[in-house]
């Protein structure tokens, strides 16, 4: 998804691999590699974690080819996806690049009355135009991402917000440069693949053209985006059904739209797999002569899922992805207080996830 928001360890359903489903890779469930019922007791071995940075790689890459890369047999690599799938804790899907289909993006902090903020969260996660919903400092705080056409004035979320009740405030921050996100992923910085086992997965479909300017979309290309952001990895003969086209035209429009950078696989893994069980949002207050710099910086950071970016007083957002509440300090007075220009740092600890492409919402939990 254009935006990597995690789930921590608050107010999440447990993970489980369903009873009477394969061994997660011939191992017994709750083994390191399998996910089984606890806060998180989820880990994955180097064979899944490959996988899941070749899944970020190609989305629809062949298991066959997973299997050859990291020297494994198909049926090893197809089983431990099932079993992660199945857990909720792995879901491959396809998305569009905004500027690519005419669209601006907008990060929106909404204030919220106490007890309201689950309710809330609930009800912008029905939303079409929103890409992710969480519930943020200690339930008193909703973030949200809206997608919104660029040539639209405002989006329904941003206009009717403010006259919800429960709103005590709201702030919309336009996206204006993303410095890590969208097909980037801390799978690619942090997976076991060598340079050469990345370069085999790399599928022919790159994106190889500009998005300057936005692709106009058929109604055959909705629907097709509509299946593959359900599930990136829908079969040819499910998308042309969806779609009312041949195999053949499938294949050739997907190959398509991946080249001309429209659509790209990402993959919505829970962080707890990876031992990070700490997330938080960091808005920034940057120089603008050191935006640029800083922006940067933090693209290469371990900790960093997305950073952008955005106009306002805060001018830089970004997501991180700790161990541990220590592992966070440890963040922000190490590598973050040795960016340039940074004049304030406000961090909200996320808290619950409403919203993530498609991986379970949280329930709802007002006053709990």
């Amino acid at each position: 998804m254009f935006l990597k928001v995690a789930f921590t360890a608050f107010g999440r359903p447990e993970l489980s691999v369903p009873a009477g489903s394969v061994e997660n890779g011939g191992r017994p469930r709750g083994s390191p590699g399998a996910c089984r019922r606890g806060r998180y007791r989820c880990r994955v071995d180097s064979v899944e974690l490959g996988l899941l940075q070749a899944l970020q790689i190609d989305g629809r890459v062949a298991f066959s080819l997973v299997a050859e890369v990291l020297g494994v047999s198909d049926q090893t690599v197809a089983r431990r996806y099932q079993a992660l799938r199945a857990a909720g804790a792995v879901h491959v899907v396809g998305v569009t690049l905004p500027e690519a289909v005419g669209e601006e993006t907008w990060l929106v902090r909404v204030g919220c009355a106490p007890g309201t903020a689950d309710r809330l969260a609930q009800t912008l996660a029905g939303r079409p135009e929103t890409s992710w919903v969480h519930v943020a400092s200690g339930g008193a705080e909703i973030g949200c991402m809206v997608r919104t056409p660029a040539e639209a004035a405002t989006s329904s979320v941003l206009t009717r917000l403010p006259r919800t009740s429960p709103v005590t405030r709201v702030s919309a921050h336009c996206v204006v440069h993303v410095f890590f996100g969208g097909p980037a992923s801390p799978l690619t910085k942090t997976g076991p693949l060598t340079a050469e086992q990345a370069g085999r997965l790399r599928p022919a479909e790159a994106a190889t053209a500009s998005t300057d300017e936005p692709v106009a979309l058929t109604d055959g290309d909705r629907a097709l985006l509509a299946e593959l952001g359900r599930d990136g990895r829908t079969g040819f003969r499910e998308l042309a059904a969806a779609t009312g086209w041949s195999q053949t035209t499938v294949r050739r429009r997907l190959a398509e739209l991946r080249r001309a950078g429209v659509l790209y696989f990402d993959v919505d893994y829970e962080p707890a797999l990876l031992g990070m069980r700490t997330t938080a949002s960091l808005w920034l207050s940057v120089a603008p002569r050191h935006l640029a710099a800083a922006g940067a910086a933090l693209a290469g950071h371990a900790e960093v899922s997305f950073a952008a970016a955005t106009t306002g007083p805060s001018n830089l957002y970004v997501t991180v992805q700790c161990r541990n509440p220590h592992a966070l300090y440890t963040y922000l007075t190490g590598p973050l207080a040795t960016l340039p220009g940074v004049s304030a740092v406000e961090t909200a600890p996320l808290m619950r996830t409403a919203k993530q492409a498609k991986i379970a919402a949280l329930p709802v939990r007002d006053g709990k």
